[in-house]
């Protein structure tokens, strides 16, 4: 099973990334897990993408592709992968399947978790964080014992600088403006399998798994 999960900032493609994940015993991959372990690690390509991290400029495209390529060809990806946060762009996403081609592998899907706008931005509006040890709340879905207090350690929670609406709105843009175009891409490929990210996580979840059966 090689998954590609497609959504909005806040969509929960996350969640779901890492749900099924598990229930398939294949590993989840973001780039940043890939980033970090590349650098951690001292690797060639690791030094390549901290030179550009560290003087404040994305990584290329190009650079990109080979770090994922790399760790999609690793012996625990041998049953497949779910890539989380990877393609972003359609060149991205050419540059994908051109290195799965060398490698003589196929995508099984590409899973859009579709949630509107309006949703996402009163999602992320509710949530609160604890800055002191980072536990995560939510006004409507998941309240702390006492409001504004973490149950955790007693410290004040906050609404993030990220999760304010002007700021998830700007997200939003940038995300229909690069990441939209590649609903079209995996459709015209005929692997875009959409679910409804509005429900339950649970029955997002198991609407995937349906699909995917």
């Amino acid at each position: 099973m090689r998954l590609i999960m497609l959504g909005a900032p806040g969509a929960g493609k996350g969640t779901q990334a890492a749900r099924l994940a598990e229930a398939y015993g294949i590993p989840h991959i973001s780039t940043g897990d890939i980033f970090r372990a590349n650098i951690k690690g001292g690797t060639e390509l690791g030094r390549k993408a901290k030179s550009y991290m560290d003087a404040g400029q994305l990584v290329p495209d190009e650079l990109v592709c080979d770090l994922v390529a790399d760790r999609i060809s690793q012996s625990d990806c041998e049953k497949g992968f779910i890539l989380d946060g990877f393609p972003r762009t359609i060149p991205q996403a050419e540059a994908l399947s051109a290195a799965l081609d060398k490698m003589g592998l196929t995508l099984s899907a590409a899973v859009n978790v579709d949630v509107p706008d309006d949703n996402i931005i009163r999602r992320m509006g509710g949530r609160r964080a604890c800055l002191k040890c980072g536990a995560t709340y939510h006004i409507e879905h998941l309240k702390p014992a006492v409001e504004g207090i973490c149950d955790k350690c007693g410290s004040e929670l906050v609404l993030r600088d990220d999760d304010k609406p002007e700021t998830v709105k700007t997200r939003l843009n940038v995300y229909h403006e690069q990441t939209q175009p590649l609903i079209d891409y995996y459709e015209k490929a005929g692997l875009l399998r959409t679910v409804d990210g509005t429900v339950s996580a649970d029955a997002v979840f198991e609407a995937i798994r349906s699909i995917l059966a």
